[in-house]
């Protein structure tokens, strides 16, 4: 598909993102996404907005914190740049603000670089694909192992998972969804025993490879903001323009 505006860009992105990392609990109103997997996870587990009309702030508020209430959750609101009107209800209420992230954009899935002959695609999260990201992550939550597999188990777009391996041992890992066009990616990790050896590099070259055969006109992803390293990496790869921000509000 072809984007008719900067602002249908970003909210095919916004979406495309949603669609990668989905949560299998979740409902809309007013137009705005409650997502409630459980666990540690913000993204899954925040409200977010949806693209045209919005009911107002403060009554999406009200709704939503009686939803995260009943589930035994906080309310975290996720706020993009493309919906700022949150922010001063939010202010009012004394949420603070955490998280700042950023939105990334390649045009074309623009790295053309071949995928590494040692790169193993699958095209579903097999066991040695989970290993290799328990591996390369390090150790987490048995809750926040469990949500995570839930929401992959809820990925409904065409998708690649990719691992890379040095000596028998995970080096680094990730995985891409195709959302009309757009090639989003997600969870790449280098293993700490491997990093500043390019092998996300090669990773991220792979997928990007595996998009353009599906004739992808883009590629995205979403990036701590202050992550330096991540983003530099990026920077090589194509990811040279930055779409729009968003951050977490909550209360202390």
């Amino acid at each position: 598909m072809s984007w008719t505006s900067d602002a249908d860009l970003h909210w095919s992105v916004e979406e495309a993102c949603a669609n990668a990392r989905p949560s299998p609990n979740q409902i809309v109103f007013g137009g705005w996404l409650l997502r409630a997997s459980g666990g540690p996870t913000r993204r899954t587990n925040a409200l977010n907005p949806l693209r045209g009309r919005r009911d107002d702030p403060a009554a999406v508020i009200a709704a939503a914190d009686a939803v995260y209430r009943g589930l035994g959750q906080p309310l975290i609101v996720r706020v993009p740049d493309l919906a700022p009107e949150m922010d001063a209800a939010l202010d009012r209420l004394g949420f603070r603000a955490e998280g700042e992230t950023d939105t990334l954009f390649a045009a074309g899935a623009a790295c053309h670089a071949p995928a590494p002959a040692d790169l193993v695609l699958t095209p579903e999260p097999d066991a040695a694909w989970f290993a290799a990201q328990s591996a390369c992550e390090g150790p987490v939550s048995a809750l926040a192992a469990q949500t995570y597999r839930a929401s992959l188990a809820s990925l409904l777009l065409p998708r690649v998972f990719a691992r890379r391996m040095r000596d028998g041992r995970p080096a680094a890992v990730g995985y891409g969804a195709l959302d009309r066009g757009l090639l989003v990616l997600e969870s790449v990790v280098t293993h700490p025993e491997h990093r500043r050896a390019g092998h996300a590099t090669a990773l991220v070259a792979g997928l990007m490879a595996w998009a353009r055969a599906r004739q992808a006109e883009g590629a995205c992803l979403q990036v701590v903001a202050d992550n330096g390293p991540a983003r530099a990496l990026y920077e090589t790869l194509g990811f040279s323009r930055r779409l729009y921000g968003y951050r977490y509000r909550r209360r202390d």
